[in-house]
């Protein structure tokens, strides 16, 4: 039921001119580029980081999970396949997750469970934003966390090293998940080899694999305020512990992005040690001094930390009745146990209005609007197979029969060209308010 869910919201998306070439044309031209037995070029993206058109998208994050959409490019061509795809794959995700709840706190138990991580607010968020590589993370992570519950150890290991293939922090779920098994008893020699393949997998990625496809392993390095490189960032945290901590909590939607993502499971996360695991992945992002969309609750950077942070709300819940605690407590914790997966359920509903969801409610939402409508029929004037520099929000109706390019004020190799002087072609890019032709291309004012 939530995938056709998740599928009708992104497909009203699509339909209706929300989504953007930005990110879903980059990943479409990619995994077309896989379908075809070709490495996934994005020209897109190759050409507005200033690459080429025969840019590699491994140079620039190494995802080669994608390839494992490719086949279904043979059935249907387009970004539609992509929002399908993420939303089967958020919804297959429930499927380890009940099982991990059923066998700690029951099936009646599990059912609220599942129901509150489908509603959660980091996947619509990740819906809200067309598709990106993440949509694999949550899945694989609860597949992982589901065989080491089980008592199947390398089966847990070898799920768990596909997260390596995500993306090229993807390692550290499997870093953290190796500093949880570093507080069970015996666990030392799996916490170590946890704690091993993710760190060589991030390393090698990052530092070895990305630069090999051509890219900079410095592009995405957003701790200058510590140094210019790990090491010299690692030793001035561990000299200037204050710096950290400023860090940290500057600015302030950083720490109200945390809050964010433990209230809806009413703080249980912090009873289990298993919230270990999302503590490395939330220093990557809540130590950077810049990209300030990795320290939001917005876009699809926190599907990466909803999984592991369901399970160990999960084994919180446990755990206010598995020791022993004051007989007058007792009543109380085990009330508190009982009540908590459906008291989740409810917060989940409540704050339904707070998420993107919000917008089925809304009649307007399905509505194409003129202006949407225009950009259509724009589209439809550009011949398959032509080359067309197009606006942000036209791509998307482009990308399946033709070479599609970002429109960002500035000209480009590109024949076609489709502008929407309203509006920015990207939210990050000013607007431009008109265009001035000449005999050999054409002049772009700005906005005042």
């Amino acid at each position: 039921m939530f995938a056709a869910v998740y599928t009708g919201y992104g497909l009203v998306r699509f339909t209706t001119g929300r989504t953007n070439s930005w990110d879903l044309v980059i990943f479409d031209q990619a995994v077309r580029s896989y379908s075809t037995f070709h490495g996934p070029i994005s020209p897109i993206k190759g050409i507005r980081a200033g690459y080429g058109m025969d840019f590699n998208l491994l140079a620039d994050h190494f995802s080669p999970i994608l390839a494992a959409l490719a086949p279904l490019y043979w059935l249907h061509d387009g970004p539609r396949t992509l929002i399908v795809a993420q939303a089967v794959l958020f919804a297959v995700s429930a499927v380890p997750l009940w099982f991990i709840a059923e066998r700690t706190l029951g099936r009646r138990a599990a059912g609220f469970v599942v129901f509150a991580y489908l509603l959660s607010r980091p996947l619509w968020e990740a819906l809200a934003v067309d598709f990106h590589e993440t949509a694999f993370a949550p899945l694989l992570f609860l597949c992982m966390a589901e065989r080491w519950q089980a008592g199947r150890r390398w089966q847990a290991l070898a799920v768990g090293s596909l997260l390596l293939l995500v993306k090229e922090d993807a390692g550290l779920l499997l870093v953290g998940f190796g500093l949880f098994l570093l507080t069970q008893r015996g666990q030392r020699r799996p916490a170590a080899l946890f704690i091993l393949v993710g760190l060589a997998g991030t390393l090698a990625a990052a530092r070895l694999v990305i630069p090999f496809f051509g890219g900079d392993p410095s592009y995405y390095w957003a701790y200058g305020d510590f140094g210019p490189d790990p090491l010299s960032a690692a030793a001035h945290a561990v000299t200037h512990p204050q710096d950290v901590v400023t860090a940290l909590f500057t600015p302030s939607e950083k720490p109200t992005t945390v809050v964010l993502l433990l209230a809806p499971l009413l703080f249980l996360p912090l009873r289990s040690p298993q919230v270990l695991v999302v503590v490395p992945l939330l220093l990557e992002r809540m130590l950077a001094d810049s990209w300030p969309n990795w320290w939001s609750i917005q876009f699809h950077y926190n599907a990466f930390l909803v999984a592991p942070l369901f399970v160990a709300a999960i084994d919180g819940a446990a755990r206010l009745t598995a020791h022993p605690a004051p007989s007058r407590l007792a009543p109380t914790l085990n009330t508190a146990t009982r009540w908590w997966p459906p008291a989740i359920a409810l917060t989940a509903v409540a704050l339904l209005p707070f998420t993107p969801i919000d917008a089925l409610a809304n009649p307007a939402f399905y509505r194409t609007t003129e202006h949407a409508a225009a950009a259509k029929e724009a589209a439809r004037q550009i011949p398959s197979g032509a080359t067309v520099d197009a606006h942000g929000s036209v791509g998307p109706f482009l990308t399946h029969r033709t070479r599609v390019l970002l429109w960002d004020n500035t000209p480009h190799p590109a024949p076609w060209l489709i502008v929407d002087t309203t509006r920015p072609p990207t939210p990050v890019i000013p607007p431009t308010c008109h265009l001035t032709w000449h005999r050999h291309g054409y002049e772009v004012h700005h906005c005042p």
